[in-house]
């Protein structure tokens, strides 16, 4: 099979709007979580979450006049869709020697455009059924990003949307790198991205018990494996990778951050939300992207853990890790990005795979902030507070969601 390579990335998270601004912030454990401005806050019992304040697409990636037909995360996928084009050494719509018809998007988008459902219902209540906007169905489903993406830069190749909850960018990035890998695709497009900070989402996660209700406090709400978590906070934002066959990549003189070498899927069998509480759907994953890899489990350096600060999760993710890595589970790096960026859902494991990506390029392990009061259940070395520098050869990142679906993927550093 063909190889993998990761030759351009782009990122818009609570930490900032691309990837040097996210990357910096990332390294030096400051918080992308802050009171919501998006919507009015006052009746609901959750008032904070990792938004992305003052965004606008540029109107030389979409005309403005264009905007309001679709959802902000239709938005946010654009925006970090042609930084990764440009960072891969292309430009919009001039792939080089590559044929377009082998040049794909691969999307993973868990809610899709709740923003533009929750407004248009109340204009449908309040105005009537004429009043609905002609452009509401295109706006919100979660497949236009990546139709909208392959319009734009006029790909030709595969085109479609992976939606399973806290794991589709994972899924997505995974079943795009198995197409250049067989050789069907030759570059995708590929990550999550999700923006659903409205009214309804936060009422209904937060009436689950599973927000965070720090609200007086919202730097530190986000606190995987502390003592002190009290459930995740909702995030919105886009990763997006360009995985390239990797010889092409080479020939051309691109840059490239890491290898996608393995990947694994599974599912808990256990419950609609709550997570297996010895992680055995999670390990399972984990070992098959191991397999797939054709490595050691003491060959991983570093884990993105999926680490969504909640009780149950984070217990059931450690248990997974030491499951799955033996002895050598104490000898890893493992960290929570969400600690500093919140729970992105279906766009986690894009943002992750870029923190994941920058960790093997650049040396530098991102920290879990906020982890004051390690909890006994968490036993592992989850690099609280500040980042550290250390050269590691491969690492993992999880990613698992509601219906007990679960993802890892396993990156490799360019030059092993």
């Amino acid at each position: 099979m063909r190889r993998v390579a990761i030759t351009g990335m782009g990122i818009a998270c609570g930490l900032g709007q691309n990837l040097k601004e996210v990357w910096g912030n990332a390294m030096e454990g400051k918080p992308g979580i802050s009171h919501i401005e998006q919507i009015n806050t006052e009746n609901l019992a959750v008032k904070i979450a990792g938004e992305i304040k003052n965004f606008k697409l540029s109107d030389e990636i979409l005309p403005e006049k264009e905007h309001a037909r679709y959802d902000r995360f239709i938005h946010l996928g654009l925006h970090s869709t042609d930084e990764a084009i440009r960072d891969a050494g292309f430009t919009p719509k001039d792939w080089g020697n590559y044929d377009p018809e082998k040049v794909g998007c691969i999307l993973g988008v868990g809610m899709g455009g709740f923003p533009i459902i929750e407004g248009q219902h109340s204009t449908y209540l309040e105005r009537g059924p004429r009043r609905v906007s002609p452009f509401f169905i295109p706006s919100i489903i979660p497949n236009m990003a990546s139709g909208l993406i392959s319009i734009q830069y006029e790909l030709k190749g595969i085109n479609y949307t992976v939606a399973s909850a806290c794991a589709s960018a994972a899924h997505a990035i995974s079943t795009a790198a198995t197409e250049i890998m067989l050789g069907k695709q030759d570059v995708v497009i590929t990550g999550g991205t999700e923006s659903v900070i409205t009214d309804m989402t936060i009422s209904g996660f937060a009436n689950m018990k599973a927000l965070s209700r720090r609200n007086d406090e919202p730097e530190k709400a986000s606190r995987p494996f502390d003592t002190g978590r009290d459930g995740f906070i909702m995030g919105e934002g886009a990763g997006i990778i360009i995985l390239e066959d990797y010889e092409s990549a080479k020939k051309r003189g691109a840059k490239i951050y890491a290898e996608v070498v393995g990947h694994g899927s599974s599912s808990d069998a256990y419950h609609i939300t709550a997570p297996h509480p010895e992680g055995v759907g999670a390990g399972q994953c984990m070992k098959a992207s191991l397999a797939m890899a054709g490595i050691s489990p003491e060959q991983v350096g570093y884990i993105n853990a999926h680490g969504t600060s909640t009780p149950l999760g984070d217990v059931g993710e450690t248990n997974a890790i030491k499951k799955t890595f033996g002895d050598h589970a104490y000898n890893l790096h493992v960290s929570s990005t969400k600690s500093m960026t919140g729970h992105l859902l279906g766009a986690a494991g894009g943002i992750e795979t870029v923190f994941c990506a920058m960790a093997l390029h650049t040396g530098m392990l991102p920290p879990t902030i906020n982890l004051e009061n390690q909890d006994p259940e968490c036993d592992l070395n989850y690099i609280p507070n500040k980042p550290i520098e250390k050269k590691v050869d491969y690492a993992l990142n999880n990613s698992f969601g509601f219906g007990g679906t679960n993802c890892s993927l396993i990156l490799k550093r360019e030059g092993v």
